[in-house]
């Protein structure tokens, strides 16, 4: 490629030299004499390539502020000037690539200071030469010189010139990856500069059909939307302070630790921990893995947000625009759509989305990171839209590994909980991890932070509060260590309000809500004069407090991200005395007085027009179970109203619809909601739990729910009262009456269930509290309606095919589910934990991968079942009919299965270690790669009447207790036994 072009530069060009030749000439010979000047002063002006710039002292190549890409059109000129000859596309797209990518790497070089001092002055090597000489030889085709136009980054030249600039790079100092990365950068940015040169070239090549002029300018637009979104999106997160601190996300910042998830969706606690950051960039560059999403779970506060933030601004400042990160709150998207390539486009608000190939341009490969999939409006959660959303993410990021027009990446984070019920559906193509909690190294990493913001003295005075003998170990192993909870703890007893007596005899639960609860005091009382003057609202603390609590109701019902002002301000308009207390503040301030309560708390402009969010879910969590305490301790005050209550059982009809139908009760809400309940008065104050009194109230509502009562109603239904509610509320409604009702009925079956298991751990109670979800059992023990629970299950259908156990599923430890039927019914991954089952009816279920350890499952019918990778370890399943059951990889370590009916069960991989098989029935059973050590077999049947006993030589055999009494023993398992 030396010829043509270059051969007019190693002659002509080094005539100009001299300052009579240059009189006379034209621009584009001035360029080229000022080239053949640099050239010559650099010993290289023998040169075959323009590219042999990076032969001199790199910090020349800077600070001689050379335009390559303008000189690129000039050189053109004068090539055709002085040879009165077209040059051929190869030609031109050699001479001018090599031009956008010196601009490129220029580029690179004047942002990075410290970069350029450590190889600014290094001379170049011999190797780098020879590379040089093998580019001049390289002979590109029109179809490459075609292809380069296209997309630079994967084509010939690239690299090449890749090969010549990484050599350069790591001659002069920098490591084998890092020239490779910012090699990569360079040539990822050259497009940019390629298509500006051959848009300013102009008369020189008009004969190839150059871009125009206005097709450059929408090149140019897009490259400026991306740089402003950067700057604007990315760049600026980790700058945004921290709630109403002075110091930002970045100051206080430590790199957080995570475990690998296997496909059952388990972490191992075996499992070495490792540095996440460090995970996300090798399975980013991993070329074996570009089909993979990274997908990183955790419970609330462990860092998942600040972790996207501080990530994408790492990819911006290291890798763009190799990657070109694009964050998205998943709760800023309305409404999934039918791909999520449109879900994209919807999402990112920015102008280089605005055009429909804008995932189909090759130059541009962007890093989708996903914050938050539990966060998903209530449409994406409440009718499959997560698994919905999930298998389109999968979906994608296959076709972008099998497409050479979409090489894009995804990372998805989000509350592992989110995924109860829907993990058999998930893509297969997911990367999951979990966040741990902080080590001792990342929290001290943490409290150094925290020292340089606030000092030395409170910083050493909060390590006292934690290394204290009275602070409770859950506090120190457990609150202190999740970055959330550790600042809060530490921001309060810096602020002097909290102190390591208040949580003496507290369990973990009611420490974090001690440190919420104290937290909105803190805020509300310590932080309110620094955020707001009292004379903005005129309202007292507790004023404010229930304001705060029903905007917490109220951010759960619209999704549990953000509210419509106007839904906050009906709903507390409906309360007389807060009506009262805003309107006679209004009157004083001439302001709104709710908008400006609402500023108190961590609450901004919501991503919706005219609403409000949480600055983190937890808070909103948080003040949504404080209203529903206030509602149920409401509920069983004495009084006359109704069955020796204040409130009527058809007023607290309605107020179950209007708190509790809207969507599933979460697992955290439920959490704070008990401990809030079950927490003791302060001293002098009488308790408002009434425990056994709310029971029996629920528990009359679950009966007339379960007979359909509400929803049958002859004039406006209670579930048709609050679609209408919510409908006037939320624009985006989307749940119909049927919904509603589910909702109502399955949350108030999820506060049972806490009541039920709060009372069996009272002596006291455990008569007076016992759930029964199929109705009490008769005289006889029977059941007068057996598959109750069964209905419900397939009436709950109508929130999702996995309605039920999504929102039911992880809440029935120790269920009282005896003789009840449940043929049939999909309760896979169900937390059943101590659940009694005696009796109970569960031919052909689906409990694939649930929780039954300690289960009570005694004569359950589970023939047919599928227990496949059950836990099941220490559960008593004695004399249970378990015919053709599928046990594989069940844990059934420590279980009792004496007398129990295995025949043709599928036991392969299953754990039996100790387990207690005595008289079981193991005929035709399959033992393959099955673990019975220290199992016993006592007067167990294998008998091989109707078909073989399976096993192999993985299954193992040590310590079996009792098999010289077992029946019918295979002659083979004898001899491999050494039994004869």
């Amino acid at each position: 490629m030396a010829n043509g072009i270059w051969k007019v530069l190693t002659t002509d060009i080094k005539e100009l030299c001299s300052a009579e030749a240059a009189e006379g000439i034209g621009e584009a010979g001035k360029t080229a004499a000022e080239l053949a000047k640099m050239f010559k002063e650099q010993g290289l002006d023998n040169s075959n390539l323009l590219l042999e710039v990076l032969n001199s002292p790199l910090a020349q190549v800077v600070g001689a502020g050379l335009p390559f890409v303008g000189m690129a059109a000039k050189l053109l000129a004068f090539f055709i000037e002085k040879t009165q000859q077209q040059p051929t596309l190869a030609e031109c797209i050699f001479l001018v690539s090599q031009a956008a990518y010196l601009e490129s790497f220029k580029g690179f070089i004047e942002q990075d200071a410290s970069l350029l001092n450590r190889i600014g002055e290094t001379p170049v090597s011999d190797k780098v030469k020879q590379l040089l000489k093998k580019l001049a030889d390289l002979e590109l085709s029109d179809k490459a010189a075609k292809e380069t136009v296209n997309c630079f980054r994967d084509s010939i030249l690239a690299k090449e010139f890749n090969l010549v600039l990484s050599e350069r790079l790591e001659q002069a100092g920098l490591t084998a990856n890092e020239a490779q990365i910012l090699t990569a950068r360079v040539a990822a940015n050259t497009h940019r500069y390629l298509i500006e040169a051959w848009a300013i070239s102009g008369d020189a090549i008009k004969h190839l059909g150059q871009p125009s002029f206005s097709e450059w300018q929408e090149e140019q637009q897009k490259y400026q939307s991306i740089d402003t979104y950067l700057e604007e999106q990315i760049a600026s997160k980790p700058e945004e302070k921290v709630f109403a601190e002075k110091f930002t996300f970045k100051d206080i910042y430590v790199p957080l630790k995570a475990k690998p998830i296997d496909k059952n969706g388990s972490v191992s606690e075996d499992a070495e921990a490792f540095d996440l950051e460090t995970w996300a960039k090798k399975l980013l560059v991993d070329e074996k893995k570009q089909d993979q999403v990274m997908f990183v779970e955790a419970g609330p506060g462990r860092g998942k947000s600040v972790f996207c933030r501080m990530f994408a601004d790492w990819v911006r400042q290291n890798l763009h625009p190799v990657w070109t990160p694009v964050l998205i709150r998943l709760r800023d998207i309305p409404t999934l759509q039918k791909s999520f390539r449109e879900t994209l486009k919807e999402a990112v608000n920015a102008g280089f989305a605005s055009d429909d190939n804008w995932l189909t341009d090759r130059n541009t490969r962007y890093f989708f990171l996903l914050d938050g999939f539990d966060e998903l409006l209530m449409e994406g959660r409440s009718s499959g839209g997560l698994e919905q959303f999930l298998k389109q993410v999968g979906k994608f990021q296959q076709a972008c590994q099998e497409s050479s027009e979409m090489r894009h990446r995804v990372l998805i984070t989000g509350r592992t909980l989110a995924l109860q019920g829907i993990e058999r559906q998930m893509p297969d193509n997911l990367e999951r991890v979990e966040i741990q909690v902080m080590d001792d190294e990342l929290q001290q990493q943490w409290l150094s932070n925290w020292k340089v913001q606030i000092g030395a003295e409170k910083t050493s005075a909060f390590q006292h509060f934690l290394q204290d003998e009275c602070c409770p170990e859950q506090v120190k192993s457990d609150l202190a260590r999740e970055p959330l909870l550790l600042y809060l703890l530490a921001a309060m007893h810096r602020d002097g309000k909290l102190k390591v007596e208040d949580f003496q005899g507290t369990n973990s639960t009611q420490a974090k809500i001690l440190i919420y609860n104290q937290t909105v005091n803190w805020v509300l009382t310590e932080q309110r004069t620094k955020l707001l003057n009292r004379n903005l609202t005129e309202l007292e603390t507790e004023d404010l407090r229930r304001i705060l609590t029903e905007a917490g109701l109220c951010v759960v019902q619209s999704g549990g991200e953000c509210a419509p002002f106007a839904m906050i301000d009906k709903r507390l308009k409906e309360d007389e005395s807060v009506k009262s207390l805003l309107e006679e503040a209004k009157k004083r301030i001439g302001d709104n007085p709710l908008r400006n309560a609402l500023a108190v708390f961590y609450l901004q402009q919501g991503s919706k027009e005219g609403s409000v969010e949480f600055v983190h879910k937890s808070f909103g969590e948080f003040l949504c179970a404080e209203r529903l305490k206030e509602s149920l301790e409401e509920w069983t005050e004495p009084g006359k109203k109704g069955r020796g209550f204040n409130i009527k059982d058809s007023d607290m009809d309605w107020e179950i619809y209007d708190l509790l139908g809207y969507g599933g009760l979460t697992a955290e809400i439920v959490q704070y909601l008990m401990g809030l309940l079950t927490t003791p008065a302060p001293s002098g104050k009488a308790s408002q739990f009434r425990p056994v009194e709310l029971f029996q109230r629920l528990e009359y509502f679950y009966q007339r729910w379960c007979e359909g009562e509400f929803i049958d109603m002859l004039r406006e239904s209670l579930p048709q009262r609050k679609l209408w509610l919510l409908r006037g509320q939320l624009k985006t409604q989307e749940l119909g009456q049927r919904q509603i009702d589910i909702y109502a009925g399955l949350n108030v079956m999820i506060l049972l269930l806490e009541l039920h298991r709060y009372g069996q751990q009272i002596d006291e109670l455990k008569d007076k509290m016992v759930f029964y979800p199929c109705g009490k059992p008769n005289a006889e023990g029977q059941l007068d309606d057996a598959s109750r629970l069964l209905r419900i299950v397939g009436y709950s259908c109508c929130v999702g095919d996995l309605g039920f156990l999504q929102t039911v599923g992880q809440f029935l430890k120790y269920a009282n589910l005896s003789r009840a039927n449940l043929s049939g019914a999909d309760l896979s991954r169900a937390y059943l934990i101590g659940a009694n089952l005696s009796r109970a009816y569960v031919s052909r279920a689906n409990l694939r991968y649930a929780n039954l350890s300690d289960a009570y499952l005694r004569y359950a019918n589970l023939s047919d079942a599928n227990l496949s990778g059950a836990n099941l370890s220490s559960a008593d399943l004695s004399d249970a009919n378990l015919f053709r059951a599928d046990l594989s990889d069940a844990n059934l370590s420590g279980a009792n299965l004496s007398d129990a009916n295995l025949i043709g069960a599928n036991l392969s991989g299953a754990n039996l270690s100790r387990a207690d098989l005595s008289r079981a029935d193991l005929s035709r059973t399959d033992l393959s790669d099955a673990d019975f050590s220290g199992a016993k077999l006592s007067g167990a049947d294998l008998t091989e009447i109707f078909g073989d006993v399976k096993w192999n030589e993985n299954t193992k055999w040590e310590n079996v207790r009792g098999l010289d009494t077992a029946v019918n023993v295979p002659e083979a398992l004898k001899r491999q036994l050494g039994m004869q």
